[in-house]
């Protein structure tokens, strides 16, 4: 467990950086009416039954304070919670994996599944292994992944990505879903409605075929208990427990701060996540299993895929307690009109924006600690109290300090701020500049608004309106007085 401490991200990063900008990537999803349609009517929808959910328990905010200070915990001790996982699992008959970044964790799993002369797995919806690019480096193996999450299945056939943590084709609408089954799905009735029963039916007859033939499986895990070797996952359709239950052999992949401490603890944690996530009481299927059961090999892979190195910000660390329950998705003004996509990450939204670019290295996802408008809603949804926001900051900081020490001369941008500096230093300029800006000299003015700046001031105006200042300022009221 050498790679624990380590100063900077790793290389083998998987799916978390895109290929273009994310100011780029918004700015072609915003015109897709659709898009924006699909994502405000399923966000809208999520956000009600969630408030409602939460409003039920009297206790919230000492239950999101006490899941913030058993992540704490665990954050502050994760090497030795780790290796108490590792002693338990293995006293229970599973094999413990350690996986520095992407590359090695899909090396692990790939071998592991060959050794058992598979060419098929079914898989439990699973952010890390999508977060690593497990899917396609076991196709590149020969290997054929099967999602068994509806979600999950319906992105895959479409051969789309994920754009939300909770409900990866939230960007899909029902019309859309029924072609792509019609399209990819073998022993479909030609006239499928686009009715919800009748496609989750056509799903359910489909994946019956794989949970049964299947020999291996893959999972995530929402939580381990480092006090017992346990693992958990929660999900609302049954897939789950098919595939821990039904194969030969489990492979369980972990990013390394799932843990918590002791059993105790999940009796927080199984009242913020369903709640927070599908806005249920609990979950209706929440599975435990202790390293390897009677007739199934069990392996366990801890990944850290950047994670020590986040460990390492004391102003960035907060985004591991992150739960993935997606809420800060469906509060957020940005998310709603860009959709997931547009970050180029498996984890979109404000969690994205900040834990993305520090699993990856500030400087390879310099423009998602921008994609925010630093409103709060997130941090106000979080149930364990991550301060997104502030977060954000922070990593903006870091990103104009790293442009700043790579350019010669200083960006546009800077010089303004120096010039805005040096015109407040002194009243009586500050005092000219609000004068000539009253005056239009300036700016110019179009109804009451600022519609047009010069340059480079002009960058900022194009996307932005500014109200018209007032015809008398404060100074000169009080000049008068």
């Amino acid at each position: 467990m050498t790679f624990l401490g380590m100063p900077t991200a790793p290389k083998g990063v998987g799916h978390l950086r895109g290929e273009s900008s994310f100011p780029t990537a918004a700015e072609a999803a915003l015109g897709d009416q659709q898009l924006r349609r699909n994502l405000a009517h399923a966000t809208s929808t999520i956000r009600t039954k969630r408030a409602a959910a939460v409003a039920e328990v009297e206790d919230w905010a000492q239950l999101r304070a006490a899941g913030a200070a058993i992540k704490d915990e665990v954050l502050a001790h994760l090497d030795t919670y780790l290796l108490e996982l590792e002693e338990k699992v293995t006293a229970h008959g599973g094999t413990v994996h350690w996986a520095r970044d992407a590359n090695e964790a899909n090396a692990i799993v790939t071998e592991l599944v060959r050794s058992t002369g598979s060419s098929e797995v079914i898989k439990v919806k699973s952010m890390v292994t999508q977060e690593i690019g497990l899917n396609e480096a076991l196709a590149d193996a020969g290997i054929t992944p099967i999602e068994t999450d509806l979600a999950e299945l319906i992105v895959q056939l479409g051969h789309d990505v994920p754009s939300h943590i909770l409900v990866p084709a939230i960007h899909r609408n029902r019309a859309e879903i029924r072609e792509i089954f019609l399209r990819e799905m073998s022993g479909v009735d030609p006239n499928l409605s686009d009715d919800p029963a009748a496609l989750a039916q056509a799903a359910r007859s489909y994946l019956r075929r794989k949970f049964l033939s299947a020999q291996v499986a893959v999972s995530g895990a929402n939580f381990a208990v480092a006090e017992t070797g346990t693992l958990c996952v929660v999900e609302s359709e049954g897939n789950g427990r098919m595939c821990l239950t039904l194969p030969r052999t489990l492979i369980t992949v972990m990013g390394i701060e799932k843990l918590v401490p002791k059993w105790q603890d999940l009796e927080v944690f199984l009242q913020l996540l369903p709640r927070s996530s599908t806005a249920e009481r609990m979950n209706p299927y929440t599975s435990f299993w202790t390293g390897a059961v009677e007739g199934q090999d069990f392996h366990l892979v801890l990944l850290d895929n950047g994670r020590t190195a986040t460990l390492a910000d004391p102003n960035g660390r907060a985004a591991l307690r992150c739960i993935r329950c997606s809420a800060c998705l469906n509060v957020c003004p940005v998310y709603e009109r860009a959709g997931g996509h547009a970050y180029g990450s498996i984890y979109p939204g404000p969690i994205g924006a900040v834990l993305s670019p520090q699993l990856t290295g500030v400087a390879d996802n310099p423009s998602l600690p921008f994609a925010s408008t630093l409103c709060g809603a997130c941090f106000d949804a979080c149930p364990v109290a991550i301060d997104i926001p502030m977060m954000l900051v922070h990593l903006r900081s870091r990103v104009v300090d790293d442009k700043a020490g790579s350019q010669r001369l200083p960006s546009p941008e800077a010089a303004t701020m120096k010039l805005a500096a040096w015109t407040m230093r002194d009243p009586r300029r500050w005092t000219r500049a609000l004068r000539m800006m009253r005056s239009g000299r300036i700016i110019g003015r179009r109804h009451d608004r600022i519609r047009r700046l010069p340059y480079p001031l002009s960058r900022w105006a194009t996307t932005r309106d500014l109200p018209r200042p007032p015809k008398e300022t404060f100074r000169d009221w009080w000049s008068h007085q």
